[in-house]
């Protein structure tokens, strides 16, 4: 630790009497403004040795102050906030009253509303045009100590009795509680000299505490997880705290007398005073100076409060917050989204000679006024030059500036940064997750199953951040740091020798986006736009180049991999996402760069195969989609099998959650259900959640309606009943046509399973069980048909005998007899002559030699002729 003294210790200025006295700078850093607990405010002026002015007609008790540039306002114990203003040094206005004391405000940072905490359960957020335009928070239900709006506006903090920080949103009409943030700051009352007031940093990611440790903790808005701490520095309750303008430096005060200045990249003491009873702390705006008082009512300003050694830190832009991991070092090994350059154009042509840039004609120097005869001035122009802007003329032409958007890279399964923890991988086979220890990293991983495998961790010294999990091994990687290359670390779980471990470096500032682990092989693609394919001990086998970059994700299942890459620029300027699929074995492309079918504004989420090898994605609308005849190229389609959106559990509207996806599973999309915004699940390690598939045909389920509860709604429920009937019968049908559809892929993947490899007779079977549910399942619908509608709806019905596959016809029928049950003679005799027509092209195929081939890929089974 370095300890420093200021360069001329200020002296104490008794500016009120003994108890809580508060300051606060001007944002334009013209006038500090002093509280206390006499009747008197005092306003001092920036680099005046001289009295300061004082406000005399106002309350006593002040505890609290926020200021503008024009005016400022404080809270009192006997729970007034008034306005003054700054431009006469006079009360101005009362904004509002509580029941109970004031003990804090603070002014919004367009100064248009004034948030007021008291001793009473809610806070009160008074506009500063319109007093009677109040809002109040209540949803914490606790006395509030302190109140802190973020840099933007969109945030308040609200630090109350019980050691809780609750966070509303400032976004919509009226504010929303989005989060509290507990185990941060401990249990106080609201007039302890201990602070536990939130500051935000000066770029709004995060803000800091003091805690009940006597440390300071960084809390990052992104997940309000705990990021680095300030700690080692107090023996005594923090009673104050304050960042320096640009984020550079945090100002802490304590009650063991101590006054200190923090490096905030480090998080070490740069600077040591001894100063007595502060109990708050202000920055100037833009110089070296800083305030601080006392609860004795003493004003310090101290110039040169940063010694000179360390002064210039203060000059630098602004810095970021401490971040175990920081975001803005890069999403995934540094790939961001980044806009084309393109040149300001300003104006609309209306002439052949408006197309022509003047800002070509001269830089080509194509006409000169080398004489000063002025005949060079707006020569073939209509109208004068457009001012200059910045040195650069301006094109005519408007700014229709593309701005060109990657997708960032993602590893599948993985999740980011949260404090100083992250899951590595989440799948149905187990889960890896690492803890950054500072000097390194500890990894978990854990099964579902430990019959089969066993947990076991290590101490990671090479600081993974991305790993893939099969039942063979666990797959690794870290990213390269100074001169260490990336390393990707393969760790089968068994093996008939020895177990052999086995870790290959990257060339040279090669990093990994990321991984994928099949049965066979490992894929791994690189920032070099490389894919590289391992085999499961370490032999190169290929290393490609793919045709879209930079590659976004991949996936792998048995001998097959998928890449997804970034490809040409949409109208919307984003890239549009190119997905490939090969046969490393057979050296086959399967699909070669085809459009990953994304809805305009929506992003992936999450790639990988199911769990009988069939492609599948989850977009951000919630939406679960897989791929159709994917081994035949040029053939294959994304085919939705769940919007996550149209649940039956958020047709009320009342629940608000979003789903992680882990994995596709026995005909159901398996997931992590998220609460409260999340958008990636957290420890302790939520539990899996299953969902059926339900293609979406339809939006979600109305909301049942309650049975009326007198006589006079009995009328209502007797002409509802017909109504409610047709609804009954109409969800019976949709029930099947969902089961027709999502058993008719089931059968379309299995169909193109069994031509590319050599079927078992298990998987005929399947086949076979399959093509006949689908038939019942036409058959309840067909029932469904005859019960529910007249002759009108006859075609319908025989639309769907038609889409049987059965062709013994044993099930066309017993579709003739479900049409005599219902009494419907005339749909009876046209599926009887179908079903003899059917028969007679199978007939003649077979005295040509040719046998009849129904296409099992399609939804029907009959010829086009059949529609």
């Amino acid at each position: 630790m370095a300890s420093s003294v200021i360069a001329s210790r200020p002296r104490a200025r008794p500016a009120h009497t003994s108890g809580t006295t508060k300051c606060a700078y001007t944002p334009d850093g013209t006038k500090l403004v002093t509280v206390g607990s006499n009747n008197t405010i005092r306003v001092y002026k920036t680099g005046s040795d001289g009295e300061p002015d004082n406000v005399d007609d106002c309350q006593e008790q002040n505890v609290a102050v926020s200021t503008s540039n024009k005016f400022f306002v404080a809270g009192s114990e006997d729970g007034t906030l008034a306005y003054y203003s700054l431009e006469t040094n006079m009360f101005d206005r009362l904004l509002t009253r509580t029941s109970l004391p004031v003990r804090d405000v603070a002014l919004s940072p367009d100064d248009k509303w004034c948030a007021v905490a008291s001793d009473e359960l809610t806070v009160k957020l008074v506009n500063m045009e319109d007093t009677t335009n109040l809002l109040t928070l209540k949803e914490h239900g606790e006395q509030t100590k302190h109140i802190s709006f973020d840099p933007k506006g969109t945030m308040l903090a609200v630090s109350c009795t019980n050691g809780i920080i609750y966070i509303y949103s400032l976004t919509t009409d009226h504010p929303e509680l989005i989060r509290k943030v507990d185990g941060v700051i401990g249990r106080v009352q609201t007039d302890s000299e201990a602070s536990t007031k939130v500051v935000w940093h000066p770029d709004g990611r995060a803000f800091a505490v003091p805690t009940p440790t006597r440390d300071i903790q960084v809390v990052s808005k992104n997940d309000w997880e705990k990021q680095r701490v300030f700690s080692n520095g107090h023996e005594g309750d923090v009673t104050a705290l304050a960042w320096s303008p640009n984020g550079a430096l945090l100002a802490s005060a304590g009650k063991d007398r101590k006054l200190l200045i923090w490096s905030t990249k480090d998080q070490s003491v740069v600077a040591r005073y001894e100063y007595p009873n502060v109990v708050d702390i202000a920055w100037h705006p833009t110089k070296n100076l800083a305030s601080f008082t006392t609860s004795n009512g003493e004003v310090f300003i101290s110039p040169e409060f940063v010694s000179e050694q360390f002064a210039s830190m203060l000059k630098l832009p602004r810095q970021p917050a401490p971040f175990i991991h920081d975001p803005l070092e890069g999403i995934s090994n540094g790939l961001d989204r980044q806009p084309l350059p393109s040149r300001p154009r300003a104006g609309t042509p209306d002439s052949f000679d408006d197309l022509l840039d003047d800002d070509v004609v001269e830089e080509d120097d194509f006409v000169v006024d080398d004489d000063g005869a002025g005949y060079a001035l707006n020569t073939g122009r209509k109208r004068p030059a457009d001012d200059t802007t910045d040195g650069q003329p301006p094109s005519k032409r408007a700014n229709y500036a593309l701005q060109l958007q990657h997708h960032p890279p993602f590893q599948p399964g993985s999740t980011p940064w949260r404090g100083n923890r992250k899951y590595l991988c989440l799948n149905l086979i187990g889960f890896i997750w690492t803890v950054d220890q500072d000097s390194h990293h500890t990894v978990t991983v854990e099964f579902y199953d430990h019959e089969f495998h066993r947990d076991f961790h290590f101490t990671d010294t090479f600081l993974y951040d991305q790993a893939c999990l099969t039942n063979t091994g666990s797959l690794f990687s870290c990213p390269p740091k100074d001169d260490a290359p990336a390393v990707v670390f393969y760790r089968p779980h068994e093996t008939w020798t020895q177990r052999n471990d086995w870790r290959i470096s990257l060339p040279k500032g090669e990093a990994v986006l990321a991984m994928a682990q099949g049965e066979n092989f490992i894929t791994v693609t690189t920032t070099a736009n490389y894919v590289r394919v391992y085999t499961l001990f370490g032999i190169p086998y290929r290393v490609y180049r793919p045709k879209s970059s930079p590659v976004v994700t991949c996936a792998g299942w048995n001998d097959y991999i998928m890449t997804i890459g970034n490809g040409p620029v949409g109208a919307d300027g984003m890239s549009r996402l190119l997905y490939s699929i090969y046969n490393i074995k057979r050296d086959e492309i399967c699909q070669n760069e085809d459009i990953v079918a994304l809805p305009d504004g929506a992003s992936l989420k999450s790639v990988f195969f199911s769990d009988v090898g069939d492609p599948c994605i989850y977009d951000t609308t919630g939406t679960l989609l897989t791929l159709l005849h994917w081994r035949l190229p040029s053939r294959a389609y994304w085919v939705p099998l769940l919007s996550t959106s149209l649940l039956p559990r958020l047709a009320s509207g009342r629940k608000k959650e979003s789903y992680f996806p882990i994995a596709v599973a026995d005909n159901k999309f398996h997931c992590i259900i998220l609460k409260g915004g999340d958008q990636y699940p957290y420890f302790p390690r939520p539990l899996l959640s299953e969902f059926e598939f339900s293609i979406p045909l339809s939006g979600p389920p109305k909301p049942k309606k309650s049975k009326p509860t007198n006589d006079d709604d009995d009328m209502m429920l007797d002409q509802s009943s017909d109504s409610d009937g047709e609804d009954d019968a109409a969800g019976e049908s949709d029930k099947l046509i969902q089961g027709f559809m999502l058993k008719s892929i089931q059968a379309s993947q299995l169909d193109d399973l069994l031509d590319a490899t050599q079927s078992t007779a298990s998987q005929r079977a399947l086949r076979s069980r399959l093509s006949l549910e689908i038939d019942k399942t036409l058959l309840q619908l067909l029932a469904v048909e005859c019960r529910e509608g007249g002759e009108e709806r006859g075609m319908r019905a025989l639309e769907v005998v038609k889409l049987m596959r059965d062709t013994s016809g044993k099930m066309i029928e017993a579709a003739g007899k479900i049409a005599e049950r219902y009494g419907r003679t005339v749909l009876g005799e046209k599926i009887r002559e179908y079903g003899e027509e059917r028969v007679g092209k199978q007939i003649r195929s077979r005295s040509d030699g040719r046998m009849s081939t129904h296409n099992h890929r399609g939804f029907g089974s009959g010829d086009e002729s059949d529609f």
